[in-house]
């Protein structure tokens, strides 16, 4: 094991990844930008390091800084957590080429699973099921005869985009040059490519997504699946596990697929594939997240596994203690805590918390960075907690993450915690039959986002 890592990363997730370094008996060093000096990270890590000002393209995103703060700090490794640089091959590269062990997969499973076309087609050779559509980038006559093949209504999504950017619906060959346009002028401007290929539209659908641990010698667990349908602009609010829409049958042709997409990937560390699932139970790949997810507590709750320990000790070149499938029991739920103002489209909120009072209780976990009197500074993500419970089944679960959340108390932001409970009350909710386009049907419905 290390003897000391360096977090490239701030907030909620640094503060998890330093929890796990300490519990190891492994030293950690933060970085900071100057809008985060005072930050919950900064104070619990060995060591800290300012790495740039407030904008993250010149600290959190900066690679020459972070590397030199790991090599000044004698650090062994380093554990990138999510976002930022977390799926960045030239970071980890970076990082390689100055003796310090990248907490994740290899920069070219990361090259390969960022280009949408690569992942798909390394998909289709491990036989896991893919969206109807284009292989590759198309031009806009392609795509007119690719969705003329598959049928409207079509998707237009970004080869080399994420979080619903570059992304566009389009019903009819009328919408199509317009769409097209605006989705590779979006593709452009955020990601630097302004390629784009097409998938059939599934809908209504579930997006059910699969936590895999792999190591360097070949072995795989798989830790289950987490239901992350309800989402507000492809970004999750609630996560669940298990799925209530799967049976033990399509649970483990799930699960087989992603092993046997780790093998042929030779898949290292932790990572999730997403799939989106329709109503007849046919589930599609969406794509292969090279890193630890934000919803990563709901698999640790319901398989007793460690992620981020084992994220550590798979880095150091330890072998997984269990392969094949983890044991699973009872059921958990996570609701994200953000910044954000659920009447106004969840228009971000930063500001001063004044009051912070987390639930505590039986089966509560709360994953957080901030405290009464944190700032939220607009720089970032909107993220202020994880509402994560467990129960022996899931009504049981409902009912414990609902008194969770009443005992919870923000002032100073307006916060999703008000929707979350809507949601959570909802009969279909309730009863498990939503989709991903439930925010978006139901909003009228829920007091939260009709601003009542």
């Amino acid at each position: 094991m290390f003897s000391r890592v360096l977090i490239a990363n701030r907030g909620e997730v640094a503060v998890r990844v330093i929890r796990a370094l300490h519990e190891l008996g492994v030293e950690a060093v933060a970085v900071y930008s100057t809008a985060d000096a005072g930050a919950l990270h900064v104070r619990l890590a060995d060591r800290a390091v300012c790495v740039g000002p407030a904008p993250a393209a010149r600290s959190y995103l900066n690679i020459p800084s972070l590397v030199a703060a790991g090599v000044t700090t004698g650090c062994e490794a380093v554990h990138p957590g999510w976002g930022f640089l977390a799926e960045n091959p030239a970071f980890a590269e970076a990082c390689a080429d100055n003796e310090l062990v990248f907490v994740g997969p290899e920069p070219d499973t990361m090259a390969r699973m960022g280009d949408k076309v690569v992942a798909k087609q390394e998909m289709q050779a491990a036989g896991v099921p893919l969206v109807p559509g284009s292989l590759g980038a198309v031009g806009e006559a392609e795509a007119r005869a690719s969705a003329a093949e598959v049928g409207y209504p079509v998707l237009l999504k970004a080869v080399a985009g994420g979080g619903g950017r570059g992304m566009r619906r389009v019903d009819s060959l009328d919408e199509l040059p317009n769409a097209y346009a605006l989705a590779s002028g979006e593709a452009e401007a955020a990601f630097g490519d302004g390629n784009v290929y097409v998938e059939k539209l599934v809908a209504p659908a579930r997006h059910v997504e699969i936590q895999v641990l792999g190591d360097s010698h070949g072995s795989v667990l798989t830790l289950g699946e987490r239901e992350c349908s309800i989402q507000r602009r492809h970004q999750k609010l609630i996560e669940e596990s298990p799925s209530p829409a799967l049976t033990p049958a399509l649970r483990e042709e799930m699960e087989a697929a992603a092993e046997r997409a780790c093998l042929r990937l030779g898949y290292r560390n932790a990572g999730t594939f997403e799939f989106l699932l329709d109503p007849d139970g046919s589930f599609y790949f969406i794509e292969l997240n090279a890193r630890l997810q934000v919803e990563h507590p709901v698999s640790e709750l319901v398989t007793g596994i460690d992620i981020v320990r084992e994220q550590l000790r798979v880095a150091a070149g330890e072998r997984l203690v269990t392969t094949g499938r983890a044991r699973r029991y009872g059921h958990a739920l996570e609701v994200r805590i953000n910044a954000e103002d659920p009447a106004r489209d969840f228009l971000p909120t930063p500001g001063r918390i004044e009051r912070f009072r987390p639930p505590l209780g039986p089966g509560v976990r709360v994953d957080t960075h901030v405290e009464a009197g944190s700032v939220v500074p607009p720089y970032y993500d909107s993220l202020l907690a994880k509402v994560i419970v467990w129960d022996a089944d899931r009504p049981s679960a409902i009912a414990r993450c609902l008194r969770a959340l009443g005992e919870l108390d923000v002032e100073g932001v307006s916060t999703t915690a008000a929707a979350a409970r809507d949601v959570l009350r909802s009969e279909e909710f309730s009863t498990g039959r939503y989709s991903t386009a439930y925010l978006e049907e139901a909003a009228g419905r829920l007091p939260a986002l009709a601003g009542r």
